[in-house]
């Protein structure tokens, strides 16, 4: 969900870049020495992930797995996503280093959100447990999606059909991403319980 650049308006860029600066301080001053190997792997993860890309209008869909990332990294999903933007940027062209910030933006909030509001949920071994990890990956990529949408409407608001456009296409991707991370959580619940205790 890469906005590339010269789409959007500088108060976007600059609101964006500023908030997201902000998320990452947070993510910066909550990383500890365990979270190291934790958020590298993490963002090689969401780097190798989002690599595999279609084009639809000013974005493209992927997988992101944001959701996972914040639930397993919290705050930290800001740095985590950011390096892995920074070199998708540098090293592929995706997005670019103009929308670096309202890229960031874009997947570590609902990233964070979805870890702040389902991650305790994730915990409990029944069927809720993997109800709620379902719906912390697809809740994320939907709420990337929405901030996508507001991103271009706010530049222009001719942005409409592209915007309805972007959440559609990522309709199947927020299924998918559902089923990963409801497994995922299943696997780590067993075999490392640790990492879901943030």
């Amino acid at each position: 969900m890469h906005v590339a650049e010269g789409i959007l308006s500088g108060p976007v860029l600059i609101s964006a870049a500023t908030a997201a600066a902000i998320g990452t301080g947070i993510g910066l001053k909550k990383m500890d020495v365990e979270r190291i190997a934790r958020t590298g792997i993490l963002a090689a993860a969401f780097f190798v992930t989002s690599l595999i890309h279609v084009p639809i209008g000013p974005s493209n869909i992927h997988l992101i797995l944001n959701g996972i990332v914040g639930l397993l990294l919290g705050w930290t999903a800001f740095p985590a996503i950011l390096i892995a933007l920074v070199l998708q940027a540098l090293f592929f062209q995706y997005g670019g280093i103009s929308t670096l910030g309202v890229n960031t933006l874009i997947m570590a909030l609902p990233a964070v959100t979805c870890g702040i509001l389902l991650g305790r949920f994730t915990m409990s071994p029944s069927v809720w447990g993997f109800v709620a990890a379902f719906f912390t990956g697809a809740l994320a990529v939907l709420l990337a999606g929405l901030l996508t949408a507001l991103a271009l409407i706010f530049t222009e608001a001719g942005f409409w059909a592209a915007a309805t456009l972007i959440l559609t296409a990522h309709i199947p991707v927020m299924v998918i991403e559902g089923i990963i991370t409801a497994f995922a959580v299943s696997f780590l619940r067993k075999a490392a319980p640790e990492m879901l205790h943030r």
